[in-house]
């Protein structure tokens, strides 16, 4: 928990708020991400990602903690904290980067972005560019976005016994729930 605050205080000071711009905060944003192939698929979720956005600066800041990623299996998700990303040397992973493309808060609507920046995992940061959708409703401002990530991207290393039971690319999804505060 003490990581978590660390790491939610570290975004915030990347992205200070200033007088001129508003800064979005969620604390229960969402990634998973999902391997299929003939053998296994694979599927983890965590619902506790810290996010920020500043729609004046276009800037977009993420942070988790690996160990909140749940898998159906145990098993799984004890070998992906000990082997594969090595969440206590390497407890959190991050993203740091802006959008281009225009959005609105006042006006409810779908508005399709491009988000590009540096995502950090396994003490390993690499760039990562995607199309996203941020739509606009009610109040709230939602993003919503899919890439694919490679774990050797990420010095994350796949041993030859379970290597074909793991997808070469995980699809990653991201849907982050902010409240537009005026």
């Amino acid at each position: 928990m003490n990581r978590l605050i660390l790491a939610i205080i570290g975004v915030a000071f990347i992205y200070p708020n200033t007088a001129r711009s508003q800064r979005l905060n969620a604390r229960n944003g969402f990634i998973g991400f999902y391997s299929k192939t003939a053998l296994e698929d694979i599927r983890a979720e965590n619902n506790q990602v810290f996010a920020v956005i500043e729609p004046s600066t276009k800037k977009i800041a993420f942070s988790l903690l690996l160990k909140g990623f749940v898998f159906p299996k145990e098993l799984m998700q004890e070998h992906f904290n000990e082997n594969y990303v090595e969440s206590d040397k390497y407890p959190k992973s991050t993203f740091s980067g802006s959008y281009a493309g225009d959005v609105d808060l006042n006006k409810d609507g779908v508005y399709k972005v491009t988000v590009k920046g540096d995502l950090n995992l396994h003490n390993t940061t690499h760039p990562v560019e995607t199309p996203a959708v941020l739509t606009v409703k009610n109040g709230h401002l939602i993003g919503v976005t899919e890439f694919k990530a490679k774990p050797e991207d990420y010095n994350i290393s796949i041993p030859s016994l379970v290597r074909d039971k793991i997808d070469k690319e995980m699809t990653v999804k991201v849907n982050i729930d902010w409240t537009i505060t005026k």
